[in-house]
């Protein structure tokens, strides 16, 4: 496969531009897959950077499943009325909502969590882990709080159109993309 077809495949298969495409393949030695991650990271950083902008504008996805006994409301913000009318945009918040309705999480992310159910958790799993070292311990602890958060919190979810993707990272790929600040800010699961 010829450098263009490389870098053509790249803007396809993550939405950056040229240049981007190019700076990731330079940056991970021609490397598709690394370059790949070293984009999805990079929409991270842009993510958090972008994070302290207000979004006060953005759309109200929604999915209903077929048989009608599931629906889902989610509210997406974004920066701009611009960047809430693309098609890319809502279909990006009507993804969220079928991931809601399949993946039925309870938060949106880890910081959502009330703090009186992370003590409650953490004691229990401190309880699993007694009889082990203080160091092991608190890692079986991190780990056992990060695999909740991957079940119950959108943005830890693996994404169910792409299981190697979180919704965080998907996320990132959209202010990457549309250099806004974008938020998931609330949900509502329905169920008959």
């Amino acid at each position: 496969m010829s450098n263009l077809e490389i870098i053509k495949k790249l803007r396809e298969e993550t939405s950056v531009g040229i240049l981007d495409a190019k700076k990731a393949l330079e940056a991970t030695n021609n490397n598709f897959e690394e370059a790949k991650k070293w984009i999805r990271d990079r929409g991270l950083s842009k993510s958090a950077e972008k994070s302290s902008r207000v979004a006060s504008e953005g759309v109200i996805g929604s999915y209903i499943h077929q048989n009608k006994k599931i629906g889902v409301l989610v509210k997406v913000s974004c920066e701009t009325d611009f960047v809430a009318r693309t098609d890319e945009f809502n279909e990006f918040a009507h993804n969220l909502a079928m991931q809601i309705a399949g993946m039925n999480p309870i938060y949106v992310s880890i910081d959502d969590i009330p703090e009186d159910e992370l003590s409650r958790l953490k004691a229990e799993f401190a309880k699993e882990a007694e009889g082990k070292p203080d160091l092991i311990k608190e890692k079986i602890i991190e780990g056992k709080i990060n695999k909740y958060a991957e079940e119950f919190c959108l943005l830890e979810q693996a994404y169910i159109k792409d299981d190697k993707l979180k919704i965080k990272n998907l996320l990132g790929e959209m202010v990457s993309k549309f250099g806004e600040n974008i938020k998931v800010t609330e949900f509502v699961l329905l169920k008959i």
